[in-house]
């Protein structure tokens, strides 16, 4: 039982693919980066190069893995306790990777932690809890908002990042270039409006398909619009785009310290699936960047 640490995103997905697939809801963030760094090529979140690792069990099958795009944390997927406390140890010992935090499911996260801070000294903090949830029932806002939903286009684009540089003020995530978010989500039709007498008042966004598995996320409106159901609209308008396109499990994260939003996502059928840490090492020499769910 041991980790494979590489640099090589093919190597990884040889070895590693397999396996997140066969868990798309759980590997959710874990599939839709990898697929990002895949089409947009492996500079897509930071200049260092991107590091991957896979966990062979007893058995010779993978039974885990992490990768890292610095300057977020490592990313990890559910781990045993023997292979979250020896990735630790592993990169500890490799000393190459400046390990600033984890975001990973929450006691994976907090066993990763733990040896951490015996290794290094640093002492863990919580910067983010986040609640995965999955679609259930499709239930639709009753009564709608007035307006309509339609696909984003490129004659969008500078509303597009000009809202979602509004949500990376607000939220404190999708630090890396909002540019390149708003281009990749328009590349594979990821963005649906809720426009009102033709005018946008709303979006949501959603991944690509991955393993029967697509994931909404960046779903903003204007300050000024807000209190008037066009969130929960477009959400609802881009779950149904997702199914429409043959996800068999459309996902979300919410911030758990958001009752509204953890309450407007049940109303519209999503249902908790498991809760996941994103934790800073006090030590580290600046702040943890919020890894952002970024596609």
């Amino acid at each position: 039982m041991a980790w494979t640490v590489t640099y090589d995103l093919e190597e990884f997905r040889a070895a590693a693919g397999g396996f997140l697939r066969a868990h798309p809801a759980r590997n959710t963030t874990l599939l839709t980066v990898v697929t990002s760094l895949t089409v947009a090529g492996s500079g897509r979140y930071g200049a260092e190069p991107p590091v991957y690792g896979w966990w062979t069990g007893g058995g010779g099958a993978v039974e885990g893995a992490f990768l890292c795009t610095p300057p977020y944390p490592p990313l990890l997927s559910a781990l045993s306790g023997e292979a979250a406390r020896d990735l630790a140890r592993a990169l500890a010992r490799d000393g190459e990777l400046k390990v600033t935090g984890v975001n990973a499911g929450r006691e994976t996260a907090e066993t990763f932690a733990a040896t951490w801070q015996d290794l290094a000294g640093a002492v863990n903090t919580v910067e983010r809890t986040h609640r995965l949830y999955r679609l259930d029932a499709l239930t639709p806002p009753d009564p709608a908002p007035p307006g309509r939903p339609r696909t984003a286009t490129t004659a969008d684009r500078d509303l597009l990042i000009t809202w979602y540089e509004g949500f990376a003020r607000e939220t404190g995530a999708l630090r890396d270039d909002v540019a390149a978010q708003v281009d990749d989500k328009l590349g594979h039709d990821g963005i649906t409006l809720w426009e009102l007498d033709g005018r946008p008042v709303a979006c949501a966004g959603v991944s690509r398909t991955i393993a029967g598995m697509a994931r909404v996320s960046l779903v903003y409106t204007p300050p000024e619009l807000r209190g008037r159901g066009y969130a929960g609209a477009a959400t609802a308008a881009v779950s149904q785009v997702a199914r429409d396109a043959g996800a068999k499990e459309v996902l979300l994260f919410t911030d758990l310290d958001n009752p509204t939003t953890n309450a407007l996502y049940q109303r519209l059928g999503y249902r908790p699936l498991e809760d996941h840490l994103l934790l800073s090492f006090i030590s580290a020499e600046r702040a943890v960047p919020e890894q952002g769910h970024p596609s």
